[in-house]
Order: C-alpha cells, then sequence, then structure tokens
C-alpha cells in the first residue's frame, strides 16, 4: 500500500499537483495534433503508416503523426536538429563559445533565440522533403487541385506544428514538471508501445516462435531495461575530505575530524543526450533522399543512402554506434568541468585525499572522467544498436525498437528524472520519496552539474 500513500502525498501537494496536472494538458494537446491531417490530404489513400527502416523509428518518434500526415508529422526533430547545431558551434565558433560561456543567462537567452530561428529554416526545409515523400509515395492521397497553395500552406502548417510542439515543451520546462522536449519525444514513443505489443503477440501466436518466445522476449526487455537503469543512474564516488576545524575559544579550543564526503561522477554523464544528437544526424540522409531519391527512404533502392535509411543495417549500425560513442564524449566534455569542481571543493576547504589542491585536483577529476566515460559510452553505443540485433532474431520491427537504441533510453532517462523532479517535492516537504531504500540519484554530480534534453 505505499504506493497508494505515496500518491496521496502526490496529490496532496497543490504545487505538484497542478504542475503535473498542467504537463498532462499540454501533452494532451499534443497528441491532439498528431491526429489531425494536413488540408489537401486523403488519410484514407495513403500507402504507408510511416514506412519501415528509419522511416518507422520517425513516425515512432512522432506518437504515429508522420504515417498520418498530421501538422505535427516532423514532430520536435527540427528543433533537436537545431539544438545539435547550435551546439557544435560552440565548440568551433567564437561568438558562440563566449554567448555559452561568458555572457551568462543573457547569452543562454540569445541562444535559445537563434535556436528557435534555426529551427523554423530546418521544418522549412524537412516540410518540403516531407511533402515530397507524400506526393510520391501516395500521390492519390493529395486532394487539392492547386497544387502550388498545397505545397505552400502545407509547408508553412508543418513548420508551425514544430513550433507549436516546441512552445509546449518549454512551457512544460517552466510550469510543469520534468524537462518538456524530452516528455513530448517520450509520449510519442509511448503512444506506439501498445500497437507494437499486440502486433508482436499476434505475429509469435499464428505460429512464428509461439507464446513461449513471446514470454522470453519481454523477459529480456525486463533485463535490457534494468540494464539501462543501470546506466543512467551509475556513478564512480570520488571521496573528499574536509580541513579540520577548531571548535570553541581560547584555550578551550578542540579540533574536530575532517567530515567525509565524495563526489559522484556519472558512468553516463551526457545522459540521453549522444543518442538524440547521433539520431537526429542519422535523420540526415533520409532529408537528402526524399529530396534526391524517395525509393531510397523506402528501401526500395539501393546502395548507401538505402542502407543509411535502414536502422537494421550494418553499415547504419557501425556509424550510428561510433557517433553515440563521439558525442558521449564531446556532451560530458561541455557539460563537466574540472575546473569548477576544484574551485568548489578550494572554496569549501575541501580536498581529495591525497590529491594537492588547484590544478593537480582538475586533471585528477578529468583523468577519472575519461576512464569511466570510456566503458560508458561503449555500453551507450551498445544499447544504441540493440534494436537491430532484436530485429535479426525475428522480432516485429515496431516492438524491436524497444529492446533498446532511442526509444528505450529516451524513456528510461526522462522516467527518471521527472521522477527525481517529483521526489524532489515530497522530501521538500518531509514526506517519504519515491523508493523505500533511500532517494533517487540525482541525474548530475555535486552542484548539478550535468542534465538531459
Amino acid at each position: 500500500m505505499r504506493i497508494l500513500e505515496t500518491l496521496k502525498n502526490i496529490w496532496s501537494i497543490k504545487e505538484l499537483r497542478n504542475r503535473i496536472l498542467f504537463t498532462l494538458g499540454l501533452l494532451l494537446i499534443y497528441r491532439f495534433g498528431s491526429f489531425v491531417v494536413l488540408p489537401g490530404i486523403d488519410p484514407t489513400k495513403l500507402q504507408s503508416g510511416g514506412g519501415q527502416g528509419l522511416l518507422g523509428l520517425l513516425n515512432a518518434f512522432t506518437g504515429g503523426a508522420f504515417g498520418k500526415a498530421a501538422v505535427c508529422a516532423l514532430g520536435i526533430m527540427p528543433y533537436i536538429s537545431a539544438s545539435i547545431v547550435v551546439q557544435l558551434l560552440g565548440f568551433a565558433v567564437p561568438y558562440f563559445q563566449r554567448l555559452q560561456k561568458l555572457e551568462g543567462e543573457a547569452g543562454r537567452r540569445k541562444l535559445n533565440q537563434i535556436t528557435r530561428w534555426l529551427t523554423v529554416a530546418i521544418t522549412l526545409v524537412q516540410g518540403g522533403g516531407y511533402l515530397t515523400y507524400i506526393t510520391s509515395q501516395s500521390p492519390e492521397a493529395v486532394a487539392m487541385d492547386n497544387i502550388g497553395v498545397f505545397w505552400f500552406s502545407n509547408i508553412i502548417i508543418l513548420a508551425t506544428g514544430t513550433i507549436f510542439a516546441m512552445w509546449l515543451g518549454e512551457k512544460i520546462t517552466d510550469r510543469g514538471i520534468g524537462n518538456g522536449i524530452s516528455l513530448l519525444i517520450m509520449i510519442g514513443i509511448i503512444a506506439t508501445l501498445p500497437s507494437s505489443l499486440i502486433a508482436e503477440f499476434e505475429f509469435r501466436l499464428t505460429g512464428a516462435g509461439g507464446l513461449v518466445t513471446f514470454v522470453l522476449e519481454l523477459a529480456i526487455l525486463v533485463v535490457v531495461v534494468a540494464a539501462t537503469i543501470m546506466l543512467v543512474q551509475g556513478v564512480r564516488r570520488i571521496p573528499i575530505q574536509f580541513a579540520k576545524r577548531m571548535v570553541g575559544r581560547g584555550s578551550n579550543q578542540l579540533p574536530t575530524a575532517g567530515k567525509r564526503d565524495f563526489i559522484p561522477l556519472k558512468v553516463n554523464a551526457a545522459g540521453v543526450m549522444p543518442i538524440i544528437f547521433a539520431q537526429a544526424l542519422m535523420f540526415l540522409p533520409a532529408t537528402i533522399a526524399q529530396l534526391l531519391n524517395p525509393d531510397a527512404i523506402t528501401g526500395q533502392g539501393s546502395g548507401l543512402l538505402t542502407a543509411l535509411n535502414d536502422f537494421t543495417s550494418g553499415p547504419y549500425n557501425l556509424i550510428y554506434f561510433f557517433l553515440v560513442v563521439i558525442f558521449t564524449y564531446v556532451y560530458t566534455a561541455l557539460i563537466v568541468d574540472p575546473r569548477q569542481y576544484s574551485e568548489y571543493l578550494k572554496g569549501q576547504n575541501a580536498f581529495i585525499p591525497g590529491i594537492k589542491p588547484g590544478k593537480p585536483t582538475s586533471d585528477f577529476i578529468d583523468s577519472v572522467t575519461t576512464r569511466i566515460t570510456l566503458p560508458g559510452s561503449i555500453f551507450l553505443g551498445f544499447v544504441s544498436i540493440l534494436p537491430a540485433f532484436a530485429a535479426a532474431f525475428g522480432a516485429n520491427i515496431s516492438f524491436a525498437m524497444f529492446f533498446g537504441g532511442t526509444s528505450l533510453l529516451i524513456m528510461v532517462g526522462v522516467v527518471l528524472d521527472t521522477l527525481q523532479q517529483v521526489e524532489g517535492h515530497l522530501l521538500m516537504r518531509r514526506y517519504d520519496g519515491l523508493t523505500k531504500a533511500g532517494k533517487l540519484k540525482k541525474k548530475g554530480g555535486m552542484m548539478g552539474i550535468g542534465a538531459d534534453l
């Protein structure tokens, strides 16, 4: 009955209750946009429900909106792509470096504004590619005679749908619970889970392995989820000790023993960002294929372009794996600053036993971060390509996506992050947390360093 007591405590906190209801309301509005079809399109004549391969993955991210030709067909992915571009510019362009590191809140607001405008530009391009795909694969679904009006109006509507989704995500972050952009992606993924589960059950029940195989798949899925949670929550603790202090006055002063604590460095400090970044880059071949050769994106073509639009192919998974590893290192270096740790320890009159304060401390933390990021990035890359292995062993494509990859990592990361925020509200008001044996581990380390999308 502990769960009922926890739910009662959550509902009794007015601020938390309002935030949860506000979040659910905006998520419901976003899902409604996944069913409103673009003007001039007959949804009954669409040839595919999102396609196979990479198109099926994109359809899952948008909760089926991509296959329905809905106003939110592009989802929030153009915003993710724009964020990637801005993040990469922060490494190469001094102007963006200054905005990221030196100008504080004003710089962050300006970066957000640049990201929004870049999102509009990317959405306009991707909107044209999406309409090219629709008109080439299902020409009979276009029910508007004036093709010029059809293209112009629907490109604007697709851009508006993405911008509206971005606005919803920002409002959820500000006034709701959890990270809004991540929740929008997660809700789209979860929306496809029931149908995928039913399809896999029917597929196995008709003779392709039987019920025993289906139960075995569910057991393996539970193991994969548990391993993913361990990856997301795993930390390397660096012990620290606070200097001794003198208590009392005059001759009555007595030394106090130095207090011991630790710095929790996450094995996967970058969270779900590397896999989202890598997935967004892997969508680029799909965009190019839409504009140059629509047959490539549907798997009817041949060559490297077709392989890169099939998330079960060898070239796709090889490139995807290395992108995840690289982005894990890049994003960890961006959010974990060893010098900030060193300065914080110095300000708190603390030190790492056996390590001198200052640069030796920052160098030590940097070396530890590098060592633990290597196995973390490799494990993250392996989890990201697990759906290809599941599909190779006969699982239905739509169900195989939940065995790892972007879908599972986003769901686990976002759920844990949201539960952590809920637990923070409970503990702040002296209620028991969500776990019986202690608090959920924070997403970042000491000083709140590190965050997910």
